[in-house]
């Protein structure tokens, strides 16, 4: 595509579009997103299980001393179990809109004017080099 660029840009004396994001690139975000993903997740894991275990010794606690802030503490640890299990699903929702977000971006190419300056006998011929 570079080779292409560059050889139009020469025919044309205009310079050369620089292209922003190259398929690489791409590739490497999507590595980086799928990386970032599950190491945040297991991290998430990891906390809903201590929290979990913590939750049933804290609810015994209660239990047995029947102390309001022991119970309040109680429903605090399980509301925050609860919130680390919805941010556990919505890193799987983003890592599913960035990915097709980055497939999006790759599909997706625009071209909204494209001007060629010569005869046809020309545009064949650079056609034919391209090929």
């Amino acid at each position: 595509m570079k080779n292409l660029n560059e050889k139009l840009s020469q025919a044309l004396d205009v310079e050369p579009i620089e292209i922003k994001e190259t398929a690489t690139e791409l590739v490497e975000a999507s590595n980086s997103i799928e990386n970032d993903a599950e190491y945040a997740r297991n991290n998430i894991k990891v906390l809903i299980q201590k929290g979990s275990d913590a939750a049933d010794h804290i609810v015994e606690i209660a239990k047995q001393s029947e102390h309001p802030r022991a119970f309040e503490v109680a429903a605090n640890l399980l509301k925050n179990l609860a919130d680390m299990n919805k941010d556990l699903l919505e890193i799987q929702k983003r890592k599913q809109d960035l990915n097709q977000k980055i497939t999006n971006n790759t599909q997706n190419v625009n071209i909204d004017k494209a001007v060629f300056v010569g005869s046809t006998a020309e545009l064949i011929k650079q056609l034919r080099e391209n090929k």
